[in-house]
């Protein structure tokens, strides 16, 4: 005798999207979205863009996942997956950029691009001439753009040499903001304060301004990821952005505060993204 089992939950539940390349470490990529999409109670789909050979140390190869292959993953899970987010990363090349443009022309949810174009090891994940792409056909249609202070160097033209200048934050993010995103969340990890600021602007919002203590750790691998993958999470559970973000900020501040509980590679290691469910050591 067979059974049939039907769907009995009322409530439908949180769905986000990554697409993003392979970090065979772990600790930033495909890999380290799902975690935070699990980490904030958000079900996580893939697709991946490329696979990198990478550890904690350095990105040693890239391989790109054909055109063909990241628009059918796109499709499979879009077609039948009630995604209400996604999150953009490392596209590595400007036919990926046009592809993922192509396959998104349809979707009526959120979009948070995480402009990946540097490895924590200082390995290129985004070649030159994707920039440009990046820049004219991605950009303009996103919800929220997350790029780091070299990220924003990059965008926006300007010397890679320039110091970083924590006052200009704001004034870079409403910079980036003309490139069409509707909101800026531009990140200021990078400085050497003793407390990082990040900066949220939208067209007719105030921004928002975002502090915490700056740990003294190396393990900072996949911050980035972590930071707008928590952010689709909460996106996905119908959040606000600026409740999504002030509450993503305070995820991956306590994964950078607990990461050296881990012991994972000889260089930067990654964040513990499921800090609040792993014991204590």
């Amino acid at each position: 005798m067979s059974v049939l089992f039907e769907k009995t939950s009322s409530k439908a539940t949180p769905i986000a999207l990554t697409i993003a390349g392979s970090d065979s470490g772990g600790g930033a990529g495909i890999q380290a979205d799902l975690k935070a999409f699990s980490a904030n109670g958000v079900y996580g789909a893939s697709v991946i863009t490329a696979v990198t050979a990478q550890n904690t140390q350095a990105v040693t190869a890239v391989h790109a996942i054909p055109i063909d292959v990241v628009s059918a993953q796109i499709s499979a899970v879009l077609s039948d997956l009630n995604v209400q987010a996604i999150k953009i990363g490392m596209l590595f090349s400007s036919e990926l950029v046009e592809a993922v443009v192509q396959a998104l022309k349809d979707f009526q949810g959120l979009v948070v691009l995480d402009p990946v174009m540097i490895a924590k090891s200082g390995d290129a994940l985004l070649q030159e001439e994707a920039v440009n792409a990046l820049k004219t056909k991605l950009i303009p249609h996103v919800d929220l753009l997350t790029p780091n202070y070299p990220e924003a160097q990059v965008l926006l033209g300007r010397s890679p040499n320039e110091s970083f200048d924590e006052k200009q934050l704001a004034t870079y993010a409403t910079e980036l903001l003309k490139l069409g995103s509707k909101q800026v969340l531009l990140k200021g990890g990078h400085g050497e304060s003793e407390t990082c600021t990040d900066v949220l602007v939208g067209h007719d919002e105030a921004p928002l301004v975002l502090q915490a203590q700056r740990i003294n750790t190396k393990n900072t691998h996949g911050t980035g990821c972590t930071y707008s993958s928590s952010i689709a999470a909460w996106l996905a559970k119908g959040e606000s952005m600026a409740k999504a973000v002030e509450e993503s900020h305070r995820y991956l501040h306590r994964a950078i505060e607990n990461s050296d509980q881990l012991d994972i590679g000889h260089g930067h290691g990654p964040v513990h993204h499921f800090h609040n469910l792993w014991a204590q050591k």
